[in-house]
């Protein structure tokens, strides 16, 4: 039996938290704010993170126009606790990453890219 788009896009969220210790959990949000897959732990509310994400996205792209730095790559978020990041994918989605405070950011921005491609070809 082959796997739903869906599916695969969740196991590629997995993939990406069992090769990142680093990530705590991930979704790919699409730019309306739905929730086209998820690897959230169960404490975190799913709709908010894809609302939240969405708005972010658009406002970091409005940003990096307005302001002249080009084509938005991601939108970093640092909190007390840890990280937020959120890494486009193609025109319709972002990636939304949920880091512990002491992740290796290159390492995680890697990973991400390297996740990015591959929802891309799901998309």
């Amino acid at each position: 039996m082959t796997k739903s788009r869906t599916e695969l896009m969740v196991d590629r969220l997995r993939d990406l938290q069992a090769s990142s210790p680093d990530v705590e959990a991930s979704a790919v949000v699409s730019v309306d704010g739905l929730t086209m897959a998820s690897a959230l732990p169960s404490d975190v509310e799913e709709d908010r993170v894809s609302a939240m994400s969405a708005a972010m996205l658009s406002l970091g792209e409005r940003i990096a126009n307005e302001l002249g730095r080009g084509a938005l790559d991601q939108v970093y978020i640092k909190g007390e606790t840890g990280f937020v990041i959120l890494m486009s994918v193609g025109e319709e989605a972002v990636l939304t990453v949920l880091a512990r405070q002491k992740a290796k950011l290159g390492l995680l921005f890697l990973d991400m890219r390297r996740a990015v491609e591959d929802l891309e070809q799901l998309l």
